[in-house]
């Protein structure tokens, strides 16, 4: 039996898929502003969060293991250039990024006391965000960091070598994940952003 908070997982949801929702739609929809019809085709040009649930990854590995993630949008790079690639990349990061900011300026704006419900429903959105904006910018296939490395190489050579690097991402990423990496690079860089928004660090 897993020890679940079933409160507590419902309130992480209501934050976490509508965040994870907005990151797949600025990839899908960035790719479609650049002539690639591929998320649409397949309707995840969409912010219905049904469209974009993985049942495993969305629903089954947070109970387990309290991390998750949204179904990939499919985008075909076959069409875009460098520029476009990057672009595509950098949307889903950028998209949590402006939703952090968004959040953390309703917590100072909005009559909410330090310790209420609703400012801590707040400061969660502000850290999920960025949680999910840092971890995504980690230059690991098949994080959205990885493609805005490929986005910047020159040498065929090198594109080449790191075309075949890419399918081991998944055996870096485990690892990186097991082994403590997002005490030593996310959390950080959270904290730090957390200061430069002025918010209280309650995790």
């Amino acid at each position: 039996m897993f020890d679940i908070n079933p409160i507590a997982f419902l309130i992480t949801m209501a934050i976490a898929l509508p965040s994870l929702t907005v990151h797949e739609f600025a990839h899908a929809w960035m790719a479609y502003r650049f002539g690639d019809q591929t998320a649409k085709s397949m309707g995840r040009l969409t912010l219905n969060p049904i469209a974009h649930i993985d049942f495993f990854g969305t629903i089954i590995l947070p109970l387990i293991a309290h991390i998750g993630y949204a179904k990939p949008v499919p985008v075909n790079f076959a069409v875009l250039n460098r520029r476009q690639i990057l672009m595509v990349a950098l949307a889903g990061p950028v998209s949590n990024i402006l939703l952090a900011i968004f959040l953390a300026g309703a917590f100072h704006i909005l009559p909410v006391g330090s310790m209420s419900i609703a400012s801590s429903f707040l400061l969660f959105g502000v850290l999920l965000n960025l949680v999910f904006a840092v971890f995504n910018l980690i230059p690991i296939p098949p994080l959205d960091g990885s493609r805005i490395v490929f986005a910047g190489l020159q040498s065929p050579k090198i594109v080449n070598m790191y075309s075949h690097f890419s399918r081991f991402g998944l055996f870096i990423l485990i690892p990186f994940l097991i082994f403590g990496g997002y005490r030593y690079t996310v959390e950080p860089i959270v904290k730090l952003s957390f200061d430069l928004l002025r918010l209280p660090w309650q995790f």
